[in-house]
């Protein structure tokens, strides 16, 4: 299903980033007033009750096709997306992804999921009878022009199904693929390779939970994704940030022993006052997070974040290495005990700040200038990171070792609202 732009203002209004980046509340705002058509209104919706909530998105699905803003297309296809901006070209296809059992382990995830988010894309997506956004997965080709880059090099030298812009800066382009020898070249090109989930993992655990609770075939067999070759459109790897809505940096400094965070706290190993150095950086926060880079490649510098909330930035860096040793679980390679998301979890929020990961406590933001803002306004503690090397994030996965739960944000990530898929059409 796609709209029909003669029945919205624009597609650019009724388009949105993924349901897990948009800035709430000020960005699901934005966007619910963008148009009364926004795709926010489905995949956010907002009502007193998680059952409210799946209840109103399903009512106003159906309402939409019955109006004709959403339709079928004619005829089933493969979509060749493409987006850009001033630095960037990113070029996939668009379908539906088989998920019979035999294709487990052709599929990796590199992360762990929050079954509470789970259970409510899982309620979302059964109410609706819908896949509402396709997930983002990333496989490598030899680089040539051949199999599926051929049809998408042809695809691209016709006119556009669509074209809009979003407010990121990026165009969005969409072609539509149905040439039965063409979706034949697709197909055999890609039934060998192996994906990563490079965003969507929580809508995959959803598409494969859903999957198991038919017993025949079915439409839910199959689950919307986006295939990015990544050896021919590299993805962006980036981090994405904690917002400690309950804990103040005040707070945050005394649990380390530096209330007056302008020395290096004393304290013997372990005892939390020694836990890491922490010191303050100048800002503003471009210049705060280049701090932040350097020491996270600074060789022996081990873990690095950036803390902020209170009007300026504190890095913490240099973990005491007996406290690591203590703290983190000791069967999983060392790639794993080493990543700042398990140090940050592990170490800082359970052991030094006590923070329960629920979402009244944790909020999960990949916009740092956001995070930082809601911090300041809220009187929380934004916690900003540093991306993880993308070979970290493959060498994991292929050996079936999940990350912390929101350990990377890979991009440029698709719009939601330019492609949908109804399970209710078949």
């Amino acid at each position: 299903m796609r709209y029909v732009a003669e029945r919205v203002g624009s597609l650019a209004a009724v388009t949105s980033p993924p349901y897990d980046v948009v800035v709430r509340p000020d960005g699901l705002r934005a966007l619910e007033t963008a148009d009364p058509y926004n795709i926010v209104r489905l995949i956010l919706p907002q009502a007193d009750t998680p059952a409210d909530r799946h209840r109103q998105a399903a009512e106003t699905l159906r309402r939409w096709q019955a109006d004709g803003i959403l339709a079928p297309d004619p005829e089933p296809a493969l979509y060749v997306y493409e987006q850009r901006d001033g630095h960037m070209l990113q070029r996939g296809i668009i379908g539906a992804l088989r998920l019979s059992p035999r294709e487990e382990g052709v599929v990796l995830p590199h992360e762990e999921v929050m079954p509470h988010v789970v259970e409510d894309r899982t309620a979302l997506m059964r109410a609706t009878d819908a896949n509402l956004e396709p997930l983002l997965l990333a496989y490598r080709s030899d680089g040539s022009v051949t199999g599926a880059a051929a049809v998408l090099e042809r695809a691209v030298q016709g006119r556009p199904l669509l074209s809009t812009p979003t407010e990121d800066g990026f165009s969005h382009h969409l072609w539509r693929v149905t040439d039965p020898a063409d979706l034949a070249q697709i197909a055999a090109d890609l039934r060998h390779r192996q994906a990563l989930i490079a965003d969507g993992h929580h809508r995959w655990a959803t598409y494969l939970r859903l999957r198991e609770e038919r017993t025949g075939p079915g439409p839910w067999d199959f689950g919307l994704v986006l295939l990015v070759d990544t050896a021919r459109y590299p993805l962006r790897v980036r981090a994405i940030h904690r917002l400690l809505h309950q804990l103040s940096p005040a707070e945050a400094l005394a649990a380390l022993g530096a209330p007056d965070a302008h020395r290096t706290p004393p304290g013997p190993p372990g005892s939390g006052s020694a836990a890491f150095r922490v010191r303050p950086v100048d800002g503003p926060l471009p210049q705060a997070l280049a701090t932040l880079a350097k020491a996270a490649d600074e060789p022996g510098a081990g873990n690095a974040f950036l803390l902020a909330g209170h009007g300026g930035f504190l890095l913490l860096d240099r973990p005491d290495p007996e406290l690591l040793a203590r703290t983190i679980p000791t069967d999983r390679p060392e790639a794993w005990r080493t990543l700042d998301a398990t140090v940050l979890h592990s170490v800082l929020l359970e052991r030094i700040w006590k923070v329960p990961d629920t979402p009244s406590h944790i909020g999960y933001i990949h916009d740092a200038a956001a995070a930082v803002e809601q911090a300041e306004r809220h009187g929380g503690t934004a916690v900003l990171m540093h991306p993880v090397r993308e070979g970290v994030v493959h060498d994991l996965a292929r050996q079936g070792i999940p990350m912390p739960h929101k350990s990377t944000s890979f991009g440029p990530k698709p719009a939601s609202g330019l492609v949908l898929r109804s399970l209710a059409l078949g």
